[in-house]
């Protein structure tokens, strides 16, 4: 009877070792399937990209300063006796002729003798008026007497803004010194958006203490009547390439410290490769490309480049 017990126990438990045995067996099997499946579609993975390529065009770097209207030369109209004034032709603000009768001033002898000359000698023809006339041609920016004023000789009247020294006044860096130029071109925008074009012509002979700026003189048409004191918006052209291969500035990838820039550059239709370059100057959304020399044929990765291997599968979108 004992020897039957054995038997009967060993066979059950063989039979369940050999099912878990199966059952393990076909578990690993299921996941090494699984594992072997995903190794695949990150294989196959392909990133959805844009491409573009070089261009060739001409690239300005420019930079924007403050210029200030000025009328740099100042013309003063002073009496030429001693009287008093009887008219003023003019008012602030209005613009007066070279040789154009501004002041009438009758001498303190004449205002006190009245016509009793005339009357008792009629050949004498004695007025004692003096008439005084614009020195140069510009605006009226200061009058100083008005009629029935008693003024001596020599003293001022008014001041005239010489229209023909009109210019702006730009406060240029120091520095920057070297990067302008006499005759040179420069575009002023005004505070109302209007655009006009104007020229170097001199240097200020002195620079700011604080601000270590130094006047820059920029001449404009004689057409345009702008105020005094009005500030505009210079734009100074510093660099100025011609036929300049550029991408976009979204195609130029960088590391952390901006030391090192590349692109992804296609090889295949579903393959990008890291291609370092060197950048120039960058203007608006484009950047210069120094090297190396990309063809037109050359697609670079514009969008969906960033943080991609350096051997990378793409998928070209429209």
């Amino acid at each position: 009877m004992k020897k039957l017990i054995i038997k009967f126990t060993k066979t059950p438990l063989l039979l369940l070792c050999m099912g878990v045995a199966v059952l393990l067996a076909s578990c690993g099997r299921s996941n090494t399937a699984d594992d072997s499946g995903d190794d695949d579609k990150a294989v196959n993975a392909q990133v959805p990209v844009t491409v573009t390529s070089v261009s060739d065009s001409t690239m300005v770097d420019y930079t924007t300063l403050n210029a200030m209207s000025s009328f740099q030369q100042k013309n003063y109209i002073k009496s030429n006796t001693n009287g008093y004034i009887q008219k003023v032709n003019t008012q602030i603000g209005h613009y007066v002729d070279k040789g154009e009768i501004v002041f009438t001033v009758k001498t303190k002898e004449a205002q006190s003798i009245g016509n009793s000359v005339n009357i008792l000698d009629t050949t004498f023809k004695f007025s004692g008026v003096n008439r005084i006339k614009a020195p140069e041609h510009g605006y009226i920016t200061q009058l100083n007497h008005q009629v029935g004023d008693y003024v001596q000789d020599g003293e001022q009247l008014a001041v005239i803004s010489d229209r023909s020294s009109f210019a702006f006044i730009m406060q240029l860096p120091y520095e920057m010194r070297s990067t302008v130029k006499v005759n040179q071109d420069v575009q002023l925008t005004l505070p109302d958006g209007e655009k006009i074009n104007g020229k170097i012509t001199s240097f200020m002979p002195n620079v700011d203490t604080a601000a270590q700026t130094q006047g820059v003189v920029i001449k404009i048409g004689d057409d345009k009547l702008i105020p005094e004191n009005l500030v505009a918006k210079a734009r100074v052209i510093l660099t100025s390439k011609q036929n300049a291969s550029s991408l976009p500035k979204s195609a130029i990838l960088t590391n952390e410290t901006q030391t090192e820039f590349w692109v992804m550059k296609l090889i295949n239709t579903t393959t990008a490769v890291k291609v370092p370059v060197t950048t120039g100057i960058d203007v608006g959304d484009r950047v210069e490309i120094l090297s190396p020399k990309f063809s037109p044929q050359d697609k670079i990765l514009v969008t969906g480049n960033y943080g991609l291997a350096d051997t990378a599968k793409v998928k070209i979108i429209q």
